[in-house]
């Protein structure tokens, strides 16, 4: 009978495409992960990972093997998930990782509501950006990301995660105070394409809504400065150094002496914000309440439109 624990290890390979970084996430050593391993080939009788280059790939029947696996695994989380709603579980811990503005948006206010409605439930947060928050949640050190979706996201973790809309919000421009379109109700992203731009760094969400905005727009934009830190992109933009897409929420209640912030025209410069979780543990009581609060929390902040 195959174990559930060398699936794990398979996919932790899989995924992270060496022994030794999956070693790190499994917590063990490099040495019992090439064991685990060794012993599933024996118990299978196939090789199920090759070398390439500097890691290793899953062969032709690793791939099904980990596509069975999923769905063991899923399945498993699914019982436990079960298991711990016949108990009625209502206190314990459930880590969170968020962008800081979805923290700030949702997580924030759902803590609070939870704090008043679940006393015995707490929410552990991290801050994360990009993708790194559904790689966590994959591995297993979180239960819930908050993230954007965004052409980075990988899609084949769709068999893996349960996503849950939660909120869509527009991106504003930024502009210096005295530009030449500051003087505009709205600015046309198409406006912008001579300009120098403040931008965030590839591999953060905003980054690939930005491009695309431009790519849609007709144009590649001239980035000369880069921050994820979008005050820090809007005290550049006031410094004459650039103009910048910011969502609207990441500005909100920030002092802004030197700059204009304008709706955009054009094309659709949206991120959209969702809830993550591992197939199968949706419906842990825990993890339901928090997801629960979470969406109330974004229906009652409702970021502002365009319209």
């Amino acid at each position: 009978m195959i174990d559930a624990r060398k699936l794990r290890t398979l996919r932790a390979v899989a995924d992270h495409r060496t022994v030794t970084a999956a070693a790190a996430v499994l917590h063990l050593t490099p040495s019992a992960v090439s064991q685990q391993l060794a012993a599933l080939d024996n118990e299978v009788g196939h090789h199920l990972l090759v070398r390439d280059g500097r890691g290793v790939r899953l062969t032709a029947a690793g791939e099904i093997l980990l596509a069975h696996g999923n769905t063991v695994l899923a399945q498993l989380e699914r019982a436990e998930a079960e298991l711990a709603a016949y108990a009625e579980g209502e206190k314990g811990e459930v880590t969170v990782m968020s962008f800081a503005t979805g923290i700030t948006t949702v997580v924030g206010p759902a803590m609070t509501a939870l704090r008043a409605t679940a006393p015995g439930i707490r929410m552990r947060v991290l801050d994360a950006e990009g993708d790194a928050s559904l790689t966590r949640v994959l591995d297993g050190h979180a239960d819930l990301a908050v993230a954007v979706e965004y052409r980075g996201v990988p899609r084949e973790d769709g068999r893996r995660l349960i996503r849950v809309p939660l909120y869509a919000e527009p991106f504003d421009a930024v502009l210096p105070w005295n530009h030449r379109l500051a003087g505009k109700e709205r600015i046309n992203v198409s406006d912008l394409a001579e300009e120098r731009w403040v931008g965030p760094y590839e591999g953060n969400p905003c980054h690939d809504v930005v491009m695309l905005a431009c790519e849609f727009a007709g144009f590649q934009p001239r980035v000369t400065h880069y921050s994820d830190d979008f005050r820090a992109v809007a005290a550049l933009a006031g410094a004459g150094e650039g103009v910048a897409l910011v969502p609207r929420s990441a500005l909100r209640g920030v002092e802004l002496p030197d700059v204009a912030v304008r709706p955009v025209t054009g094309v659709p410069v949206t991120r959209r914000v969702f809830a993550a979780v591992r197939r199968g543990t949706e419906e842990h009581p825990l993890i339901r309440r928090v997801l629960e609060a979470l969406r109330a929390a974004a229906e009652d902040a409702r970021p502002e439109s365009d319209g």
